[in-house]
């Protein structure tokens, strides 16, 4: 297996352009549960370039009704995430403060169950959540702080490398 480096630059570049807008080449979720984790993987797939095609435990996007249920599932993205040895991104889950530019932060807002992913966008200062400023869809914004949500529990998805 070959690996590459991930391109945080073009992350955050794919997510100022589209934070506020829908990029035609993607089915809009926000009036089917949120389009937050689509826009989180359309962000990871600028940084990747490579989509694991693998059928049900890939990661994927051909249309709105052929797509695996790691591009638009919270925590199915978790788990493709931090499980892939394969073609694609692979990362790790991980404190606050080793996070950076370009990774994922997944929110829970009932102490439960995980429900929304940002695309982290930039670090003024990892150790306040105050400094950590995230891209997102379903509530739309690029540069907001992570502290501007009310949650229980927060998860950090740090992407190490991409598989090709």
């Amino acid at each position: 297996m070959k690996y590459r480096e991930y391109n945080r630059l073009a992350v955050v570049q794919y997510a100022k352009k589209w934070a506020f807008l829908r990029n035609p080449k993607y089915y809009n979720f926000d009036k089917v549960g949120g389009d937050c984790t689509s826009f989180a993987s359309q962000c990871i797939l600028a940084g990747s370039l490579k989509m694991n095609y693998t059928k049900d435990l890939g990661w994927y996007y051909i249309n709105g009704n052929n797509k695996s249920p790691s591009w638009s599932g919270v925590e199915y993205l978790h788990q493709f995430l931090i499980t892939n040895k394969d073609i694609g991104p692979q990362a790790i889950e991980t404190t606050q403060n080793k996070i950076e530019v370009g990774d994922i932060a997944q929110l829970s807002f009932d102490g439960s169950k995980f429900e929304h992913t940002l695309v982290i966008v930039n670090i003024e200062n990892q150790f306040t959540l105050r400094g950590i400023k995230i891209a997102s869809h379903t509530w739309d914004s690029f540069n907001k702080p992570i502290s501007e949500y009310h949650f229980e529990k927060i998860r950090w998805i740090h992407i190490e490398k991409v598989g090709s």
